[in-house]
């Protein structure tokens, strides 16, 4: 890389810009000592002085705003967001392993420098008020390690990177007390903020000490293979012939970490589209390796022998430390394992920890190697997100703290549902202001808030294509009202890479309750609600594309309220992929199914699970279950959203509820009327076959759209 990262030791702070391309100035140089006579240890990563602005670990502040250089010793004010559009660009991808080792030749370079922070110059503006994040490297100590996340955790975290020179050797409990006075000197700042704190493998145990310490502190610790099971490793062993290794053939040491350490296949797969011709796929992965592999010889200057030798010790003192205060941490944990660590065992060592902390949660991805976050697949962010671990006060808000989904994640949810999208092939029709259909989501209001109340199909098997469609076409974000059993322990599996409530949440899906939908329609969102609830989506035989809602208007006061956009919609083609050959009535008739639905359900409302319990007759049937399918050769979705009912100005209805139930009747009329039109119409569509629609595919130059009946 022609252009070098600053120098750590005289600006301790990297300056926001769109990489780390960046020429040092004497006006990022000067480095002053902490106003706060508390915190003497970060004199060297506390301020500098910028053009008579002060710069605080990378944010310069000019009238409260974020000021970034743009050469010649010049300054622009950078404008601070809010809040994120949907779709919006998190960066994955544009930087990979590659750059980690190219910067890490210019970050290990010896300035006789103690460990100090520094924020990368792409890491930022977050949005306003956004928590910190501190990253704790592991063995090789550069703070570099998030190199493939900075740009998505630098829009919605504040990211501070710990660095540890080559030739430092601080002992562990030093650094846990350097870390520590960072921490305490943040949490006195914002008392009422979570401090984020994201270890990989060594900084996972310094992590946990610094934690153990400081239980008032409201501390997310987020583990990468943590090195806490160091005592059972691979590298316990290494310590003595290491010693008596001869120094010229040290050079050959770091090719077999890089291999016993991460997978260098994952490594160069990171900035591939998988959406390309397998050969091109092919083409880039050799590429990519071609140009990484050389560059592994620059580990022997990150971890030249002297280090590593001190680095295993330092590991050895660090596990003992952190597993003899397990028992004080009240933090809130996340552990990411690797099935395939070949330093770690650190699949075993996840499912201890879960048991040993008081709140513990895991992601375990099983093909991916030691250096997680530096392989392909692992979007941090999005983990962070749909765990459901992103906040911005002591407990998580599932609509005030709600992060819209990147084009990244979205191209991911596109590519692993891409073949029930073509099974599918949803036909998504809108009704516009003068009562006009049309193919497309012309008809929906492009501002909220806005209800989108329809039809639940047999096990919601509708959703994908809704959600996505909308953000495909229009970047609007559908956020559903969903169950409270989804978003329990119940729905949670700690062996997935990604549970189903990590999609929900990631997608903006909330628990059903008034205080969610009422936040909801003061943020202007657009609501997907299903008053029929698990009723009306576990349907009995001969009920297909029957509405089942309850008596009472449960949401039209409350849309009044807000002088929300309704629009009703009906969609049907369930009968098109299954065939219901056991419902409720049935699997109540068998012992041990209907044993196990009481019981599932009884422990659900143990949990405080319990919907619609005060009403009578069909719709408080709640009950949840898995009803018995039988898959058939594949129809086509088709979707009718009709013409939206204004209630803007119409606040009679918040005191009149004989209007209200009046407009209610109305918009359930319109569901009803919406799929029996629909029911009629598909039986025109001349692909509603997927052989015939597989067919035009094959042979029509256009294959976005295949066409559908006459509208």
């Amino acid at each position: 890389m022609s252009s070098i990262v600053q120098n750590l030791w005289a600006s301790p702070c990297l300056a926001w810009n769109s990489d780390y391309k960046i020429k040092p100035s004497r006006a990022y140089t000067r480095c002053l000592a902490s106003s706060s006579s508390r915190d003497s240890t970060l004199q060297s990563s506390d301020s500098v002085t910028v053009n008579d602005s002060v710069r605080v670990n990378g944010v310069s502040s000019v009238e409260n705003k974020p000021l970034i250089d743009v050469g010649n010793g010049h300054l622009r004010k950078e404008i601070v967001q809010d809040k994120l559009e949907p779709l919006w660009d998190d960066g994955y991808g544009t930087q990979t392993v590659k750059d980690y080792l190219e910067l890490a030749e210019e970050i290990i370079k010896p300035d006789g420098g103690p460990p100090r922070w520094f924020t990368p110059i792409s890491a930022g503006p977050p949005l306003r008020n956004s928590p910190l994040l501190l990253f704790l490297p592991g063995m090789d100590g550069t703070g570099l390690g998030l190199v493939l996340h900075e740009k998505a955790l630098g829009k919605v975290f504040q990211v501070w990177c710990l660095h540890i020179p080559v030739y430092d050797r601080t002992p562990f409990e030093e650094l846990v007390k350097f870390v520590e006075t960072t921490v305490r000197m943040l949490h006195a700042s914002s008392p009422n903020k979570p401090i984020y704190v994201v270890g990989d493998s060594f900084g996972g145990c310094l992590a946990l000490a610094v934690a153990a310490r400081n239980c008032n502190i409201d501390l997310v610790l987020i583990l990468a293979n943590p090195a806490t099971s160091f005592g059972r490793s691979q590298l316990q062993p290494l310590l003595s012939p290491l010693e008596s290794l001869p120094d010229e053939l040290h050079v050959t040491v770091p090719y077999l970490l890089s291999f016993i350490m991460g997978d260098p296949m994952k490594m160069a797969m990171v900035n591939i589209d998988s959406m390309l011709p397998p050969q091109q796929v092919v083409e880039q992965l050799f590429d990519n390796l071609t140009a990484l592999l050389p560059r592994l010889s620059g580990l022997t200057d990150i971890i030249p022998k002297e280090t590593l030798l001190w680095k295993l010790k330092l590991l050895r003192s660090a596990s003992a430390y952190a597993n003899s205060r397990l028992h004080a941490i009240t933090a809130e944990v996340l552990v990411l394992s690797s099935g395939k660590d070949n330093m770690l065992p650190s699949g075993n060592e996840a499912q201890r920890l879960a048991k040993s902390l008081r709140n513990c949660q895991i992601r375990h991805f099983k093909d991916n190697g030691h250096t997680i976050l530096l392989e392909d697949g692992i979007n941090l962010l999005s983990i962070i997100k749909g765990t459901g671990k992103y906040r911005h006060s002591r407990r998580h808000d599932c609509v005030m703290d709600f992060l819209p989904p990147s084009m990244s994640e979205f191209k991911k949810a596109i590519d692993n549902n891409r073949w029930y999208l073509n099974f599918t092939s949803p036909v998504m029709l809108s009704t516009m202001e003068d009562g006009k259909i049309v193919r497309g989501l012309a008809g929906i209001p492009d501002e909220g808030p806005t209800i989108l109340v329809g039809y639940h199909m047999l096990m919601g098997v509708e959703l994908v294509p809704l959600v996505e469609e909308f953000l495909r076409e229009r970047k609007i974000l559908v956020r559903g009202i969903a169950h409270p059993t989804l978003f329990s322990q119940l729905t949670e599996n700690q062996t997935n890479e990604v549970s189903f409530l990590d999609l929900l949440r990631l997608y903006g899906a909330s628990p059903v309750s008034a205080s969610n939908f009422f936040k909801l329609l003061s943020t202007k969102s657009h609501v997907l609600l299903y008053p029929g609830g698990a009723r009306e989506a576990l349907h009995r035989k001969g009920e297909e594309y029957k509405v089942i809602w309850p008596d009472q208007p449960e949401f039209v006061r409350m849309a009044a309220r807000f002088g929300a956009t309704i629009v009703p919609f009906g969609v049907v083609g369930e009968d098109d992929i299954a065939q219901l050959v056991l419902d409720y009535d049935d699997l109540t008739k068998i012992p041990i199914l209907s044993d196990r639905i009481r019981n599932n359900n009884e422990q659900a409302a143990r949990m405080g699970v319990r919907l619609r319990a005060d009403m009578t007759g069909e719709v408080a049937n709640q009950t949840l279950y898995v009803p018995g399918l039988l898959p058939k050769v594949p129809g086509r979705f088709y979707y009718l959203f009709g013409k939206p009912v204004h209630t803007k100005g119409r606040q009679e209805m918040l005191k009149d509820r004989e209007k209200a139930r009046e407009l209610y009747l109305q918009i359930k009329a319109e569901v009803q009327n919406s799929m029996n039109y629909l029911l009629k119409k598909r039986e025109e569509d001349p692909y509603r076959n997927i052989i015939d629609r597989t067919v035009y595919k094959a042979f029509s130059a256009t294959v976005d759209e295949v066409p559908t009946f006459e509208y």
